[in-house]
C-alpha cells in the first residue's frame, strides 16, 4: 500500500501537463483550450484530495 502515496503525484504531473497543453492552445483559432484547463483543474483537485485522504488513512492506522 506504500505505492498509493506516490500515485497522487501522477495527478499533479497530469495537471501540469494539461495546463501546459491549455496554454499552448490558447492562441489557436482551431483548437479550444477549455477542456485542457478543466482536466488540469480536476487533476490538481484530485492531487490534494488524495493527499488529504491518505493522511487521514495513516492517522487512523496509527490510532489502532
Amino acid at each position: 500500500m506504500n505505492f498509493l502515496k506516490y500515485t497522487s503525484y501522477l495527478y499533479l504531473a497530469f495537471g501540469i501537463y494539461f495546463l501546459y497543453d491549455g496554454f499552448t492552445k490558447w492562441d489557436s483559432v482551431i483548437e479550444t483550450p477549455w477542456l485542457s484547463f478543466i482536466i488540469a483543474g480536476l487533476a490538481i483537485f484530485m492531487f490534494f484530495f488524495r493527499r488529504k485522504f491518505a493522511k487521514k488513512f495513516d492517522d487512523r492506522n496509527k490510532q489502532s
